[in-house]
């Protein structure tokens, strides 16, 4: 009776440590999908030569089979030709449930400059020919 009594409380706990388990994991995977968004949006807004305006902007993106609600808020920076940003993701349409936030920098494109050729050397091989110029 008392080997059935411990079996018991043995499985029970090994049935309560599982179910925890796979909630976690579950819970793990949600936030590494809604990193993953995040990392997207900043991506593309990064690479799309956008010049964001100030404030806050809703949005929605799908990925995995679920659609993430995220908000974008766009702050000056003491760089006047750069902006923070930041993406929270949400799993509800309310957005009452964040479950990551990525902070990134975007620069002005019109304020970018190319920069020249300042060296002396213009001419293909100058310098390399031994018999003089």
């Amino acid at each position: 009776m008392i080997a059935l009594a411990i079996i018991a409380i043995t499985l029970g706990a090994l049935i309560s440590t599982t179910g925890s388990q796979a909630s976690s994991a579950g819970y793990l995977k949600q936030k590494t999908l809604a990193h993953w968004v995040a990392l997207n949006a900043i991506t593309r807004l990064q690479t799309s030569n956008e010049w964001p305006d100030l404030g806050d902007v809703k949005d929605s993106a799908e990925m995995a089979g679920n659609v993430w609600f995220w908000t974008r808020t766009v702050k000056a920076t003491e760089d006047k030709n750069s902006r923070q940003v930041e993406f929270r993701v949400f799993s509800d349409r309310d957005r009452e449930h964040s479950l990551a936030s990525l902070i990134g920098y975007v620069s002005n494109p019109a304020a970018s400059t190319i920069i020249g050729n300042t060296g002396g050397n213009t001419g293909g091989n100058a310098g390399n020919n031994p018999s003089g110029p």
